[in-house]
């Protein structure tokens, strides 16, 4: 089986619309999105576009989570970023769609690979930070008891590729937030591994984000698409979130 693996596509819209056309055109057996699709700036667009595909199975993120938890009215979390905005635009419909994905995907028969397991974060969580950084000690706790030749993740929204006691760890990147160098990110699993960047128009990409009612439309059009945090910058903040996380594991 040949996949097509994204992740953290974050309501950018049209990054996902190139991705998908690039990816429709090498007709993958499977599409498996890793989580956080809809927090950004068209949530409730990108979510129908999603609802479209045939042949696709979903992960739910710690931002799909977050944005159930809003739309059924309770408070927007700390970490929500968007401020609740994007539980506004949901039908109960699209609603009803985040709430139907799935804590990790697995697929047996990965074409040169063999079993593999689709999680956002870590196998254990939606929020646990793995980089290309990380140190053994914790990757091994990240990945006790997997089962699988492969585990595929997002939400650092940094591509890595690292295999540790035989276990092979790719990170997706993001599609719809990265750093560094622009493009949307994802991967293609079988034979091998393949990780993909699919450039897209950024000047129209940050108008139409711009045009949306959303009050930080304009900042993420112009931060998050037009330029981007650097990689150096993201991995500032994962290694202190890591080590707050460690430090929370600890008796």
């Amino acid at each position: 089986m040949r996949v097509a693996a994204i992740a953290d596509i974050h309501g950018n819209l049209p990054a996902l619309e190139a991705v998908l056309d690039e990816i429709r055109s090498e007709k993958p057996d499977l599409i498996v999105s890793c989580g956080d699709v809809a927090s950004g700036p068209m949530p409730a667009e990108t979510i129908g576009v999603l609802m479209t595909l045939e042949n696709a199975r979903f992960v739910r993120g710690n931002a799909d989570r977050e944005l159930i938890v809003e739309f059924d009215g309770k408070p927007a979390q700390p970490s929500d970023v968007f401020g609740g905005w994007c539980a506004k635009q949901l039908t109960n419909q699209q609603r009803d769609f985040l709430a139907s994905f799935e804590e990790m995907v697995a697929v047996d028969d990965v074409e040169g690979i063999g079993r593999a397991i689709f999680c956002h974060a870590t196998p254990r969580n939606d929020t646990d930070v793995m980089t290309r950084e990380t140190g053994d000690d914790d990757m091994r706790y990240h990945l006790a008891g997997v089962g699988a030749a492969m585990v595929a993740c997002g939400h650092t929204h940094m591509q890595f590729e690292r295999t540790l006691d035989g276990v092979r760890v790719v990170n997706l990147g993001s599609v719809g937030m990265t750093y560094g160098e622009p493009g949307a990110y994802w991967a293609w699993l079988g034979p091998g591994v393949a990780l993909r960047r699919t450039e897209y128009d950024l000047p129209a990409a940050a108008r139409r984000i711009k045009a949306k009612n959303w009050p930080q439309a304009a900042d993420f059009a112009e931060n998050n698409v037009i330029r981007r945090p650097s990689v150096e910058e993201a991995m500032t903040f994962m290694r202190d979130m890591e080590a707050q996380q460690r430090a929370a594991r600890m008796p």
